[in-house]
């Protein structure tokens, strides 16, 4: 596993690994950034691991760390200045990457409101500065405390230094001042004032500065206030915290009250009420930023309501009202020089461009994602265009850029330079890792294909071999002792253990080899023998156990289970796999009518087994292992063997445990009827079931009367 291997191909071993890696780089990157003033990666490089920690926590919310990052804002505040806690704790801004984020946004909100579509929703639009974030706390009109945001919960008392700046006045222009009052913005170093200081560093011959919000950061977290006097510092006020009134109900309102007071506020900040005219703003901010005399990375959008940002509330570390639009990074335009795929662990088939090198945002780029099939190719099987399809060709030329994703994307392609004779790309339908079929599922909610073409070789499959290895040993399928996902990798690596037949080869291949398991790194004699008498007791194995370990997608445990129960052996239930090719065949009907499993589970365990591949390895595998049939249930019940379905409301107990009566009595509970099914038991409302079962001549009776027919078993 890598840093670019896609979220989706994870394992939930592996991403527990790198949520934990990622933990410790943000946290690392926090302190750096907050607490040293001296950030070791661009923006677009943090935000691509904020976005790569999300991800994996909203795939996998089981294993959200106590640490995880997106609980957390900034870093502790420094052990050089005195703490303060925050009143109302200082939280960030999710991100926006594109103009369907900033869309995506509003439409959240208008959902989380129930706010109807045609009716105006009012948003401000406003430059997001790239300065140090601080609060200052005002009471009776006069400015008491200056804390910097640290861990947004406890920040450093910078007050002494706070007073310097000119900007920051230490009482608020009014007659008739609030109570309390908390002012919150941003502290910044202007770019002239920026080339101003460094010349003058370099006139002294010492180091320059990096750039200017690290130097303001610095300025401001001086132990000598007097050397922060010494430095430009600005100050924009755009937000509040802990006050005892507000004079307005609006965003817009309440800024405008602190330009009142004495503060600079941003005048590019605007109204808008749909997303057109929030993106509208984001251009033109965007326009004038070569221009603009301090540092802005995007615009940030606020509902404009104060009510409605109280409804709406927060989100993690983040208020739901709120957004920051980042500016996309560098772009660079350079030749598209072939396509790649590469299978991931999960036997995704994902593209890959290699470029011709180019320089991104500071660094050289040669590789970039293509995201997926459609992206590449752009135009459907019917002759239409894909919704952001691109119709890329070798040899094309492609801008790249590097933001919000841990790899650069293409992102654009200019027709006007394709090199005459181009070819469209044909994206594999096979694997190129193992030559099994790679495949498109249909959802059936949608009739679309998934976007993802997967390799269906799964056990065979080199590019898949590790992963499916370490799925085959895990504690619901093998399980064998002594060897886990460690093993997995080491094993593979030594060329020891290929397929999962392999395993049960091991000590008969051990004892002629040159190099004996015992004497390899972390085994010795006893552990080598610990570890082959744990491959032996695995030698027998339950149905739904063996079903699990194949790894075949849509079949958990859970899936696993049912067919046993359903098919009983191993052998029926691949002799039943093998004519069930045909939807409307009667095999595929009572596949799909076993109880759980639906028709795109159904389709991949079909295909699953067409593969010759998949069927020359397990195959291997059985001339290797026993397989136990699916315990019978024992005992003289008038329903055993009988296949039951149960429809409409139960009155005296739920489906479920409905369901688990009829399988503890031996039955085989199915969601569907059919020309198979022995009883059907209607409850109130039964609907189509109770009359096809009409039709069918299938035995019918009520929840009452399928009670008194169990009553003695």
């Amino acid at each position: 596993m890598s840093a670019n291997t896609p979220v989706a191909e994870l394992s939930e071993s592996d991403a527990k690994a790198e949520l934990a890696r990622l933990a410790e780089e943000i946290a690392a990157h926090d302190a750096r950034y907050h607490g040293e003033d001296a950030p070791a990666i661009s923006d677009a490089d943090y935000d691509a691991l904020r976005v790569r920690n999300r991800e994996l926590e909203e795939r996998f919310p089981n294993l959200v760390r106590p640490d995880s990052p997106s609980k957390k804002v900034g870093a502790s505040a420094s052990s050089r200045f005195p703490k303060i806690r925050h009143a109302v704790p200082m939280l960030s801004l999710d991100n926006a990457f594109s103009d369907e984020d900033v869309e995506d946004f509003i439409a959240r909100i208008r959902r989380f409101l129930r706010w109807p579509e045609g009716d105006p929703l009012a948003f401000t639009a406003e430059p997001k500065i790239d300065g140090l974030s601080l609060a200052l706390r005002y009471e009776k009109g006069k400015l008491v405390h200056a804390v910097t945001r640290g861990d947004g919960t406890v920040g450093e008392d910078v007050t002494a230094n706070a007073r310097t700046l000119s900007d920051i006045p230490v009482k608020l222009q009014t007659k008739t001042p609030p109570d309390v009052f908390e002012v919150r913005g941003e502290v910044y170093l202007g770019k002239a004032d920026f080339a101003a200081l460094n010349a003058q560093m370099e006139a002294e011959g010492k180091q320059a500065y990096v750039n200017p919000r690290n130097t303001a950061a610095g300025s401001l977290r001086q132990l000598d206030s007097t050397v922060t006097a010494s430095r430009p510092l600005r100050f924009f006020a755009y937000a509040w915290g802990e006050v005892s009134a507000l004079p307005t109900d609006t965003q817009m309102g309440v800024v405008k009250q602190l330009s009142d007071w004495g503060f600079t506020t941003n005048e590019m900040m605007g109204r808008s009420e749909d997303a057109a005219g929030l993106i509208a703003r984001y251009r033109a901010i965007e326009e004038s930023r070569p221009g603009l005399d301090y540092d802005i990375d995007g615009v940030v959008y606020k509902v404009d309501s104060l009510a409605l940002q109280k409804r709406l509330g927060f989100v993690s570390r983040s208020p739901r009202w709120a957004i920051a639009h980042k500016f996309p990074a560098e772009m660079a335009t350079t030749i598209l020089r072939d396509i790649e795929i590469q299978v991931g662990r999960t036997g995704a088939l994902s593209p890959v461009a290699r470029l011709e090198p180019v320089t991104v945002g500071g660094v050289v780029v040669s590789n970039a994602t293509l995201h997926n099939e459609d992206y590449i190719v752009g135009i459907g099987s019917d002759g239409t265009p894909i919704r952001d399809g691109k119709d890329l060709r070798a040899g094309d030329t492609v801008r790249v850029y590097r933001a919000g994703d841990v790899i650069p994307k293409v992102i654009d392609v200019d027709l006007g330079k394709r090199p005459k004779g181009s070819k469209p790309y044909d994206f594999p339908t096979v694997c190129p890792a193992c030559g099994s079929d790679a495949v498109r599922e249909i959802d059936l909610k949608t009739g679309r294909a998934d976007s993802v073409r997967r390799c269906t070789g799964g056990l065979v499959c080199p590019a898949q071999a590790v992963e499916r290895l370490k799925h085959f040993v895990s504690r619901n399928a093998f399980d064998i002792d002594g060897f886990g996902e460690k093993q997995a990798e080491a094993f593979y690596e030594w060329g020891l253990v290929k397929t999962p037949a392999d395993l049960f080869t091991l000590e008969e291949r051990d004892r002629g080899s040159l190099t004996r398991l015992k004497n390899r790194d972390g085994y010795g004699e006893t552990s080598a023998a610990n570890l082959f008498a744990g491959i032996e007791a695995r030698r027998q194995i339950s149905l739904s156990r063996f079903i699990f370990a194949l790894g075949i997608r849509h079949i958990g445990e859970g899936n696993a289970k049912l067919l046993a129960r359903h098919y009983g052996a191993i052998d029926a239930l691949i002799a039943a796999m093998d004519v069930a090719g045909e939807e409307e065949s009667e095999a595929f009907k009572d596949l799909i009518a076993a109880d759980g499993i639906g028709k795109t589970a159904a389709r991949v365990l079909v295909t699953f087994f067409s593969e010759p591949h998949n069927r020359e390895v397990t195959d291997a595998l059985l001339s290797k292992v026993t397989v136990e049939e699916a315990e019978q249930v024992a005992g003289d019940s008038p329903v055993t063997g009988k296949i039951v379905v149960f429809t409409g409301t139960l009155e005296q107990m739920t489906r479920e445990e409905a369901k688990a009566m009829a399988e503890r009595l031996g039955c085989k509970v199915s969601g569907s009827v059919s020309a198979r099914t022995d009883i059907l038991v209607a409850g109130e409302k039964a609907g189509s079931k109770l009359k096809k079962a009409a039709e069918l001549g299938v035995t019918t009776m009520s929840e009452a009367e399928w009670l008194e027919l169990v009553s003695g078993s």
